[in-house]
């Protein structure tokens, strides 16, 4: 009887725990601020810019393009939607990795700006050696508002590094975006969160930090108010949580339009 092949849990990282709070989480782990995070991530990205890997996530370099089509329609169509003009916040997207991965694909739009909003040592770091006309590196979100108008807020692979990620989200959501595009989510059919401990493939870096796995049923009976589920797929992450295998999804968060 031939067996049922092993899916490839790339980058091999491990969750483990049922945490009662973040801070219980936190101190259980190292955190995202490792500087080994940054460093491992600015190498990685610079092999892109120089033409010596396809696209760069988590820190891992790809040989092969492997484009996000999902997102890339989403993003066309917030465009096409707003006279071909795409201005995107990317909330915690390290040093662009996204931006990087999509730019071929978005080139020809007559408008294209790409924001990240990150952690002081990115931000410094994006500014210093990956910024251009497009790509800009912000500390806060209300700073990026003082300089751009995004119409789209991603947040790819971060909601669930957030200590209260739900009340972020009903705060981004206060702000004058069109779309609200999470990717890179983890969802269980639980009835409610589960905060673990990620621990990362120690070949990709060593480091620990809090992560959610969030509930389905939760996410789409608490949307913010005045949002609308517009739609949604799988993104390309599996890992595997107490054996089972869990496929992390994207959703597409539309504002509602009043009736008049």
């Amino acid at each position: 009887m031939n067996e049922t092949p092993i899916p490839d849990y790339s980058p091999g990282v491990v969750y483990s725990g049922d945490y009662a709070t973040f801070a219980e989480a936190r101190a259980c782990s190292t955190g995202y601020e490792e500087g080994i995070i940054l460093e491992r991530t600015r190498v990685a990205l610079h092999k892109v810019v120089r033409g010596e890997a396809a696209y760069e996530r988590d820190s891992v370099t790809f040989d092969k393009l492997e484009l996000p089509f999902p997102l890339l329609a989403l993003l066309t169509r917030a465009a096409a939607e707003n006279d071909g003009r795409l201005s995107v916040l990317d909330f915690g997207g390290a040093l662009g990795s996204s931006y990087f991965l999509c730019r071929s694909f978005l080139k020809s739009l007559p408008t294209l700006e790409w924001s990240i909003v990150e952690q002081p040592a990115h931000v410094a770091c994006g500014q210093q050696e990956f910024a251009n006309e497009t790509l800009r590196f912000y500390p806060t979100i209300q700073e990026c508002l003082k300089h751009r108008r995004p119409n789209v807020l991603l947040l790819s692979g971060l909601l669930q590094c957030l200590p209260e990620p739900w009340e972020f989200l009903r705060d981004a959501a206060t702000h004058d975006f069109d779309w609200i595009i999470l990717d890179r989510t983890p969802f269980i059919p639980a009835t409610r969160d589960r905060l673990t401990v990620e621990t990362v493939a120690p070949r990709i870096y060593p480091a620990s930090y809090p992560a959610w796995f969030f509930s389905l049923p939760r996410f789409q009976n608490n949307l913010p108010a005045g949002w609308v589920i517009d739609a949604e797929f799988d993104a390309l992450d599996r890992q595997l949580l107490d054996g089972v295998e869990i496929i992390f999804k994207g959703f597409a968060l539309r504002r509602q339009t009043a009736v008049t």
